[in-house]
């Protein structure tokens, strides 16, 4: 049972983690009118804006699913910078992927390849943090995600390699169109219902 001063803990730590997802939220939400305002003179790209969806996607999924940690029962502030890191990782990816400026570069397409490996860097960056983040809920948690959840890990963090590396367009626009459609369906496969 959750008395309420854990419940009160649990939300004052909350708080700061919304704070840093509502500023990656923001600068995507904030971003898409500026793509379409350069759109004729700096055109977008399918690649570019595949990832900016899955990266929102991420982010509103990581702030519905963090709903469980009010189970914790005691907050030591080595978990609370865990968590508050792994909410950075989402405003780090969004900060590159919805740029101030993209500089001398002529289009999106080109500002994002030039920036693919730190962009994928930060995405494999969630693995590791996402595994940790579940293990924290318990091993009952763990296991209820099945033989998919750690193969889809694996895989993500084998394709970030290879996206950081190739500069394939095809493989490109593959990987984010998949995975996009692949990480919407896990979330309403398993986390539809908040509990």
């Amino acid at each position: 049972m959750i008395d309420g001063d854990q419940t009160q803990i649990y939300f004052h730590v909350r708080v700061l983690i919304g704070v840093v997802l509502a500023l990656a939220l923001s600068r995507i939400l904030t971003g898409i009118p500026r793509f379409v305002e350069q759109a004729r003179d700096r055109p977008g790209s399918a690649i570019h804006l595949l990832w900016t969806g899955t990266v929102f996607l991420m982010a509103i999924h990581f702030w519905w699913f963090e709903y469980s940690l009010i189970t914790v029962q005691t907050w030591r502030f080595e978990l609370f910078l865990f968590i508050l890191f792994y909410a950075s990782l989402f405003l780090m990816m969004a900060s590159i992927l919805v740029p101030d400026s993209i500089g001398m570069h002529r289009n999106y397409l080109e500002y994002f390849m030039a920036r693919r490996r730190w962009f994928f860097a930060l995405l494999a960056a969630t693995v590791p943090a996402d595994l940790l983040d579940t293990l924290l809920k318990g091993t009952a948690h763990f296991q209820s995600l099945g033989f998919e959840y750690p193969l889809r890990l694996v895989c993500l963090v084998v394709l970030c390699a290879i996206a950081a590396w190739t500069k394939s367009r095809r493989f490109h626009v593959l990987f984010a169109a998949l995975y996009l459609a692949y990480y919407l369906s896990w979330v309403i496969r398993l986390f539809d219902v908040l509990q």
